[in-house]
């Protein structure tokens, strides 16, 4: 609700992404200590307290590698201080560092892939619109502006599997399974918009709309039952540009997020049973 236009609250001062599943959660604790400890947080009124409203997402990644070895508060506080203005990592690390992709057949055979985090950014005169994915889907994932499947289910024989047209083939034959490998939360794409051009709340949320758009043209099927996938807008108001069409802004995030989740899995490298697209 926070994030809702309605809510009275503007700002955050933190998004935090993590893998672990619901126990990764709780390291946010981690980014609430490193910020509390900066003094960054809205002023609470009551003398040197200052409240950090840290936003958080986590996916589930507990079945590649051992499912006990999670991140914890000490992790996300590092994290915070190893933070730079340099280049964000790609590929299998941080919250990447589990993530699948194709998963929904594996009843049937055809095994999945590694996915990863990805990121792009646009700059169009002096307009930015940035993205970043943690690509963990239950579908597969093409290449946006062709379509080319680029990483997905595969059949034990070779080659791409189609999710979609699986799903169709079983529907034509009599007598098929017609269930899916595909549990509620157990696959979730995180995606962060960001934008310099200064906007509130209600138009973040168009922001994310469209944004969203973006990512269903490069994860097929997208927002399946089992996946718990979140968008967050971001705005860090230093463009005041009245004159630059929402829409505008809402289209380059929509490209930019595709974008992104492309290379959530082309710059990832592999794990034991979830060959990267590298290794193909």
């Amino acid at each position: 609700m926070l994030l809702q236009p309605s809510s009275p609250v503007e700002r955050i001062h933190a998004l935090f992404l993590t893998g672990g599943g619901l126990f990764g959660l709780p390291a946010y604790g981690g980014v609430v200590r490193y910020l509390e400890e900066h003094k960054t947080g809205f002023d609470w009124g009551t003398p040197d307290l200052r409240i950090p409203i840290v936003v958080a997402a986590v996916i589930d990644d507990l079945a590649v590698g051992d499912p006990r070895v999670r991140p914890d508060a000490e992790a996300a506080y590092r994290a915070c201080a190893a933070a730079s203005t340099g280049p964000v990592a790609e590929g299998s690390v941080g919250v990447g560092a589990g993530a699948t992709v194709g998963k929904m057949h594996r009843r049937r055979g055809f095994g999945g892939m590694k996915g990863g985090l990805g990121t792009a950014s646009l700059a169009v005169g002096d307009v930015v619109v940035s993205a970043l994915a943690v690509v963990n889907a239950a579908g597969d994932i093409l290449d946006w502006r062709s379509g080319r499947m680029v990483a997905g289910a595969r059949r034990p024989s070779g080659g791409f599997a189609d999710s979609v047209e699986v799903m169709k083939e079983a529907l034509r034959t009599r007598g098929a399974d017609l269930r899916l490998d595909d549990p509620a939360l157990h696959s979730t794409t995180l995606l962060v918009v960001a934008t310099n051009v200064a906007l509130e709340k209600t138009a973040l949320t168009k922001v994310a709309n469209m944004g969203n758009c973006g990512a269903s043209r490069a994860i097929r099927p997208h927002h399946t039952t089992g996946d718990g996938d979140q968008l967050f807008a971001l705005s860090t108001g230093r463009l005041e540009r009245h004159d630059v069409p929402l829409t505008t802004v809402g289209a380059l995030a929509a490209d930019v997020a595709a974008e992104a989740v492309v290379r959530g899995v082309t710059m990832a490298a592999s794990a034991p049973d979830w060959p990267a697209v590298r290794d193909l």
